[in-house]
């Protein structure tokens, strides 16, 4: 569908993509996901026709549209700040296209009560100033006036980030409902780590005009390709030397887990005095056989509630160790508790 070959950008002397290489299958909901100044957006405003690469092409459906007009290439585009018309009623944002393409009055406005009715627009709500309606609602007209010109594709540039956390999550869940119904190859970019892991078919991890990896949610959560991945997507766990030496990792590289591949019990032992503790912890924590999962006995440091989930840091081997788990509403690990924890090789990331 949409094709990046070996794409280079410059201001001036700075170049701020180096070789872009990207493909975006038909009807999938692809993320550039990075964070601010990593060329996600400049590589957005590529495709759409805003920026004219140094070097490379850009494809769409087999055709080479590097030199093609910004209103030729039939992209629909939803801006950070929306780019709506304040003063004008939402009907006449949502036409704002096709009355520029000179599209028939009668179709103009069959085309914009479909598009209405699919965003979940009412007619009270097409008759009113786009400055009257809130973030929410605003955000739904930019996707209507996008897709009412029956684009190829549509790129998203952070269309979430103005609004606040709760309605992020509604509005998120409805643009990945709205992209399934209609079926439209979209573009997303955000620094979001949540909202690209909840919205995409694909990621593309992006770091100071590189790609670091393209993958599905899954493969750069679980599998992160890069070092800078395995630290910007999710919270993790860097492992220090002793445990590395423990589970007998590889010598000189960097080994990560994530907070939830990490097991926590409570360690029946724990009512023993500190000295008695330590001498039994000294004994036990021993390494581990190769590709064998490892235990420590750690303390509770502190613990974080967020309902779904325990947030709990551990003091073990020498190191603070964060663990999630699931809220059970049983089995919830205070401060000063003693635990076992358990470390699965096959968890561990390195690099």
């Amino acid at each position: 569908m949409i094709r990046l070959e070996d794409i280079v950008v410059r201001f001036d002397k700075f170049e701020a993509l180096h070789k872009i290489n990207v493909h975006v299958k038909e009807g999938e909901f692809f993320t550039f996901l990075g964070p601010s100044g990593c060329g996600k957006t400049t590589t957005l405003r590529t495709i759409t026709g805003f920026i004219q690469p140094a070097e490379g092409k850009v494809w769409m459906q087999g055709r080479d549209i590097t030199n093609v007009p910004i209103e030729k290439r039939n992209i629909g585009i939803v801006f950070q700040s929306y780019a709506l018309f304040p003063t004008m009623t939402v009907r006449k944002n949502i036409a704002y296209g096709l009355t520029v393409k000179h599209v028939k009055r009668d179709e103009i406005k069959q085309r914009v009560q479909q598009i209405a009715e699919r965003v979940n627009l009412t007619d009270d709500q097409l008759d009113k100033a786009v400055s009257q309606l809130s973030g929410g609602q605003q955000q739904r007209v930019a996707i209507a006036r996008a897709l009412v010109t029956n684009p190829t594709i549509i790129c998203m540039d952070e269309p979430l980030s103005n609004l606040d956390a709760k309605l992020r999550v509604n509005l998120r869940n409805e643009l990945k409902r709205m992209q399934r119904e209609f079926g439209i190859t979209t573009i997303y970019v955000t620094h979001d780590q949540e909202e690209a892991l909840t919205l995409s078919d694909r990621i593309a991890v992006f770091n100071n005009g590189y790609i670091e990896q393209i993958g599905t949610p899954n493969d750069v959560y679980n599998h992160s390709a890069t070092d800078f991945v395995a630290n910007f997507i999710g919270d993790i766990n860097r492992l220090d030397e002793e445990i590395v030496n423990r589970m007998q990792l590889s010598p000189g590289k960097k080994h990560y887990i994530r907070l939830e591949r990490i097991g926590v019990k409570k360690d029946d032992e724990g009512k023993e005095d500190k000295k008695d503790k330590k001498d039994k912890g000294e004994k036990k924590d021993k390494k581990a056989k190769p590709g064998k999962a490892l235990k420590l006995h750690g303390i509770i440091e502190s613990q974080e509630y967020y309902g779904l989930s325990v947030k709990y840091s551990i003091q073990a081997a020498g190191q603070t160790l964060k663990v999630v788990e699931k809220n059970d509403g049983i089995n919830i690990h205070q401060p000063g508790e003693h635990v076992i924890l358990r470390i699965d090789p096959e968890d561990v990331m390195s690099y």
